[in-house]
């Protein structure tokens, strides 16, 4: 149970809000299945584990903006040091199978877009084998002809699952601008819905219990609430200095309480056991 934790990655994808102007920043949730073995039915933005094809020498070849060596420098408390390049790869990897945005761009630098009916065939069934590992993330980008660019993706956060659950993860946050000419579609499996919501309001439903997250979602909307644009959270990225948090679990005067590393306590409905079915108040999903 309190075994080392697992490297994963995961992105904070955000988007102006549509028909507002630049100045009303939201951020994609996505609500894990209820039946799922970690976090069920709780909302978090899509990630996931770090494969061993995210970092092997073949995946290298179609990044741009990020070498093997800068991203040992960047990440440099990774449980092993080839690995860093992959959580990058990962987060790229596993924003497509979860939501299915793809954060490429073809060899002019311009982004990838899905919006033809044939493309969002092709590429449906792209992430359809994906998914079944029935083929590697790299074949569809030689397929196609794309690379990744990690320059897009902005190392935002470290977050380290507490000891005592019986799933643990060493996830890095990375944040990014959703792009144009794509839509997000949830998989359907281990994600049951998406929506996009202003950090304010996502943490205004979190208070009131009408939706469920954990602390690093918590704390990452805290983080970007003050934000107007996503160029501005993209910026402020690039001048965090980053560490691991790593909070503890404790019981204090009968409730469960988790303690960040300076102290500060939270309550916390600990993301162990499925919740009951209820319906969700959610409606502005897209």
């Amino acid at each position: 149970m309190n075994g080392a934790p697992t490297d994963a990655a995961t992105v904070i994808l955000l988007r102006s809000r549509s028909g507002t102007g630049e100045d009303d920043l939201e951020v994609l949730m996505v609500l894990r299945h209820r039946k799922s073995s970690f976090v069920p039915g709780y909302y978090v933005f899509p990630g996931g584990v770090i494969d061993p094809g995210d970092y092997e020498a073949d995946a290298e070849r179609f990044v741009r903006g990020l070498n093997r060596e800068e991203a040992t420098r960047v990440l440099n408390d990774m449980s092993r040091p080839e690995k860093a390049l992959g959580a990058w790869v990962a987060a790229v990897r596993e924003t497509f199978e979860e939501v299915g945005i793809l954060l490429a761009e073809n060899e002019n630098g311009v982004p990838a877009a899905i919006q033809t009916d044939e493309e969002r065939r092709r590429f449906s069934d792209y992430r359809r084998r994906l998914i079944e590992r029935k083929i590697p993330f790299v074949q569809i980008l030689r397929d196609e002809k794309l690379f990744l660019p990690l320059y897009r993706l902005h190392y935002f956060s470290h977050w380290i699952t507490p000891e005592g659950f019986p799933l643990r993860y060493d996830v890095r946050f990375f944040v990014a601008e959703c792009p144009a000419g794509q839509s997000v579609s949830h998989d359907g499996v281990e994600l049951t819905k998406h929506v996009w919501l202003r950090p304010k309001d996502a943490l205004e439903q979190y208070h009131q219990g009408r939706l469920d997250m954990v602390l690093p979602q918590v704390m990452t909307l805290q983080d970007i609430r003050s934000f107007k644009t996503p160029r501005q959270v993209m910026e402020n990225a690039r001048r965090r200095h980053i560490s691991a948090t790593l909070t503890k679990m404790l019981r204090l005067d009968g409730r469960e309480v988790e303690v960040m590393p300076d102290g500060t306590v939270y309550e916390n409905r600990p993301p162990v056991y499925p919740r009951p079915d209820e319906e969700d108040p959610e409606k502005n999903s897209s």
